[in-house]
């Protein structure tokens, strides 16, 4: 039984390596380019193998249905969620590029990674673009505010019955009063990071396949 003392859900801990495994898959063929700088091109290779695995039929695509074989997600609390985040815009279906476009995020932080060209665009695995990908699962709406009521939901979808109603909603309430510094009653992309600012983000939302 979890109390309404336990620690509040703003963490991206039940972020999975969305990948899992897949058999029955052969090597393949160098993946084409350009992609995002922070996967390198062993990675696209592995990813692209991945990638052919995943779409059984051969379409040079991906559905919802496809990305469902990822044991991983299938029983995450949040894997609809991450499952959506590959189709954007109410788009059906996601290409190579966009497929290495979210995975990029799990990227795990390297020493070169701390030492970017301020000119350049901030890579995917940074830390600020890690927190924001697992802020827009929580703000469903795309308003840049978690409210409680969003909050709420993923706490169902988190602890499902083992709590009561009334537990989830207190902690729902807890959870935003303590991030919420301007008192609007919801949670800034802003206040979301100074949150988890202790946080080892960069460990927890790392796959070891994208090294």
């Amino acid at each position: 039984m979890i109390a309404p003392s336990s620690r509040p859900p703003l963490s991206p801990a039940h972020l999975p390596g969305p990948l899992g495994r897949v058999s029955g898959a052969r090597p393949a063929a160098s993946p084409p380019t350009p992609f995002p700088p922070a996967v390198s091109q062993a990675s696209l290779v592995r990813l692209h193998h991945r990638f052919q695995a995943l779409d059984r039929n051969k379409k040079g695509y991906l559905s919802r249905m496809d990305l469902q074989q990822i044991g991983a997600l299938a029983v995450n609390p949040l894997g609809d969620r991450i499952i959506e985040s590959f189709f954007p815009n109410g788009s059906q279906r996601v290409d190579f590029p966009g497929f290495v476009r979210v995975l990029a995020h799990f990227r795990p932080v390297e020493d070169e990674d701390t030492d970017q060209d301020p000119k350049k665009p901030e890579p995917l695995n940074s830390r600020r673009n890690k927190l924001h990908y697992a802020f827009q699962l929580y703000d469903l709406d795309r308003d840049g505010k978690i409210s409680r009521h969003e909050m709420l939901q993923v706490l169902r979808l988190m602890v499902g019955v083992q709590v009561t109603e009334e537990q989830l909603e207190n902690i729902a309430d807890r959870t935003v009063q303590e991030a919420d510094e301007d008192g609007d009653g919801a949670v800034s992309f802003l206040e979301f990071t100074k949150s988890l600012e202790k946080m080892d983000v960069e460990q927890k939302m790392s796959i070891r396949i994208l090294k």
